[in-house]
């Protein structure tokens, strides 16, 4: 993985948190991104070169102008204000190639000094085996600050650790042991001979590769996960980039300019599910 910076652009020291999203049911991740990267006013750095991301291109998500900006599939961009880093990947990984992606994410975290990484991601509503009616919470997590994936901090919010983490649990157990570079050639053609479990399921997702890469590299890294369908998923991303917020101390709201909730709408959404419907059809 090879960071290009934009003309008469910087790292900037002072961003030590970054914040990414991992590929998942209704790009939730990729939405919340958005959202915080218009309503941040982050500035965009550079972008990532990346063999294991298909390549695509695009037009400006966020500018109104005719400059004719192109968006890449893994850039980077600084809020410097609120000390953050954002990266956005609009692209999936190239099938069998997430871990080693992510060990070159983490890389580049640690290269670029991040400290704190904040990884947002939805989940299949399918797979969700216990609903707790009792509560209107809707944010899970998983923090590397112990070795159970709990964390005070996300508590403290109201959060629910994932009850599907086990670290003990052999797909976790490999996926820590890949992140560790301990080869595992024997491991790996025994899961492919077997059915996929399902406790296996979450390990296979990106945030787990993301997570134990990162964490194997030493930084603190907080997932953070909503429960989600296809379809129009806008009202997830606004809980995400939300969630993110609370975590992290910062607030929308105090950016010049942004509207009376605190956010801005990417110029990229006006044609995400197309035009309206011709009312004069009903």
């Amino acid at each position: 993985m090879e960071f290009i910076l934009e003309q008469g652009k910087q790292l900037h020291a002072n961003c030590t948190t970054l914040i990414l999203p991992a590929l998942s049911i209704g790009n939730v991740g990729q939405l919340s991104i958005d959202l915080l990267i218009s309503s941040l006013k982050a500035e965009k750095i550079g972008y990532l070169d990346e063999p294991s991301i298909l390549p695509c291109v695009g037009n400006d998500a966020y500018g109104v102008g005719l400059e004719g900006v192109l968006a890449l599939p893994l850039e980077a961009y600084d809020s410097c204000s609120d000390s953050l880093s954002l990266i956005q990947q609009r692209s999936p990984v190239v099938q069998g190639m997430m871990t080693e992606f992510a060990k070159n994410l983490a890389n580049f975290a640690v290269a670029s000094g991040k400290k704190h990484v904040v990884v947002l991601s939805s989940l299949d509503s399918g797979r969700r085996q216990n609903i707790d009616l009792s509560s209107n919470m809707q944010i899970y997590y998983l923090s590397s600050t112990n070795i159970d994936g709990t964390d005070s901090d996300c508590e403290q919010l109201g959060w629910k650790r994932l009850q599907e983490y086990d670290p003990a649990q052999r797909r976790w157990k490999y996926l820590s042991a890949l992140a560790d570079g301990v080869s595992m050639q024997e491991e790996s053609s025994s899961f492919e001979e077997e059915d996929v479990l399902d406790e296996d399921y979450y390990p296979s997702l990106p945030f787990a590769a993301l997570f134990s890469c990162c964490k194997a590299k030493g930084l603190k890294v907080t997932c953070i996960f909503s429960y989600c369908s296809e379809g129009d998923n806008i009202p997830d991303s606004f809980l995400l980039a939300e969630a993110s917020c609370k975590l992290l101390g910062k607030n929308p709201y105090k950016s010049d300019g942004n509207g009376e909730n605190g956010w801005v709408i990417p110029y990229s959404w006006r044609t995400m599910y197309g035009p309206p419907p011709d009312m004069s059809l009903f």
